[in-house]
Formats: C-alpha cells, structure tokens, sequence
C-alpha cells in the first residue's frame, strides 16, 4: 500500500495539470472507490473549473479547485494517478478521469481500495483537517512519541508505528525500516523502551520519513524508483534477502496481522 513518500510521488503526477480548465469529467458512479463521495457532485462541480494547489497528508492527498472544491485521493493498495494525452481512452480501472484541452488526468485502481472524497466551502472538510501532524513537523517531539508509547505500553512498537493517528504515512515497510536502523525487535512492548531507545526511535522515524520523501517522493522518473541498497528496503522483498549490515538472513513473521521483516542479528529481542 503506497505510503508517505509513494503518495507524495503520485501527487506530482497530476501538477501538471493545475491551472487548467477541467473540460469534462468521467467517471463510474456505481464504483467503490466513491463509497465516501457523491458522483453527482463531484461531475458538477469541478466540470469547467480548476484544479490550483495540490498536497500530500499522510497517505491522503488533496487538489483545491477554484470553487471551493476540496477533492481528496487516497490510493489504498492498488491506486495510481497518471497522465494521460488528450483523447485518451479511459480504461475499466480508470474510475475518475479529469479531462482537459491537453490531457487527462486519471485515478486507477483495479482494487478499488481506494477512496474518492469531495467536499465543497471555505473551510477543510473533517476528512482533510482531521489528519494527526506529520512526523516532519515541530509537533511530533521525543515528548509526544513517549507518551503515545507509554499509553500503549504493552502493543508491539511495529504495531505501534502503523497507528496512522500519531504516524501519518507510516506503513508497513517504512515500520520495517524505521525499526532495523533503530535495532529494535518489532515485538518490543512499547512500554519497554528507555528514553535512550525512544530518542533514537524518534530520530530514526525522522530520518526515513525525510529521506524517503527525497529518494521516491521526489523523483521525477516514470516508475516508483528504489531507495539504496543499504536500505533495508530492497532486501526485504527478496526471496533470500540479507541484512545489509550483518550479511545474516532476515526473517519475515505476521505481527500485529502485517508481514514484518527483521534482522534477528541487529534487532534483538
């Protein structure tokens, strides 16, 4: 499922598009992905109007329109905007198509996990302000993260990581990461932690969240790219992988009901 940096990088696909009139609007009405949004709206409100600012919260992202339309994406595990030329012929995935003089904007999702939401006024709809602060953010101090951890003392920290109402964006590989660079078992208590483990927890959940954004969410490549292979990232995924600092192999166990990966020689329990 596309995390904080992914859904920073499918964000940028549709900025070419802003400024531009949004000829005509095509959707499927009877889809899933529309399950929080009215259809109707939506057509008729941003037919003829324009797409001015975009930006990325958590695993949510959102285009403001002239009029005060506030609509909302979330890609859930299949989702991905794209640009398509003008004329393009939306396929039976493509559940919202923004059409355009040059181009059109598409949102597809075979899945359809994912989620459409639309809102029209001044002011930001629940779904949008609602959004705990970033982990990037002043707010997200070593204070706040001890708190949240102490009142979930006995939760695994992977489990914890995944709590999308203190970790905006936090999915499960950057957990993974965030936990092997901090040498943390993933089936830690979160009440276990000294306030040594807690700093390098909170400085670590930094450090990825930031060089994640500049590695993928920042690219300017056709395809999602990968970060390092010192990242644990890469390893991870392979059928055999290897810590890349201690060569030893990693394991892969379902805690908290997510596939979680470690290195049992760095991460000890």
């Amino acid at each position: 499922m596309p995390e904080l940096a992914e859904v920073e990088f499918y964000r940028q696909r549709w900025n070419p598009g802003l400024g531009e009139p949004i000829q005509r609007v095509l959707l499927h009405p009877k889809a899933r992905i529309f399950r929080e949004c009215d259809p109707s709206l939506l057509v008729a409100q941003l037919t003829g109007d324009v797409l001015l600012t975009s930006e990325a919260a958590g695993k949510q992202m959102l285009f403001r329109s002239r009029g005060d339309g506030w609509l909302g994406i979330h890609l859930g595990l299949t989702g991905e905007l794209s640009v398509q030329p003008a004329g393009y012929a939306p396929g039976k995935s493509d559940h919202l198509v923004l059409v355009q003089h040059e181009r059109a904007l598409v949102f597809t999702d075979p899945r359809m996990f994912g989620r459409v939401q639309f809102h029209v006024g001044p002011s930001a709809p629940a779904w949008w302000a609602e959004i705990a602060p970033p982990v990037l953010s002043a707010a997200f101090t070593v204070e706040a993260l001890t708190a949240f951890l102490h009142r979930r003392a006995r939760t695994p920290i992977k489990s914890i990581l995944l709590l999308q109402e203190r970790f905006p964006g936090i999915g499960n590989w950057m957990a993974d990461e965030i936990l092997w660079r901090a040498a943390l078992h993933p089936r830690r208590p979160a009440g276990s932690l000294i306030p040594a483990e807690i700093n390098t927890l909170h400085h670590e959940i930094r450090w990825v969240a930031e060089n994640a954004l500049q590695v993928i969410g920042a690219a300017k490549t056709p395809t999602l790219p990968d970060p390092p292979k010192s990242w644990l990232f890469v390893h991870r995924r392979e059928a055999e992988g290897k810590c890349p600092q201690t060569g030893v192999p990693l394991v892969h166990e379902e805690i908290g009901g997510r596939n979680t990966c470690w290195s049992p020689a760095r991460q000890k329990l």
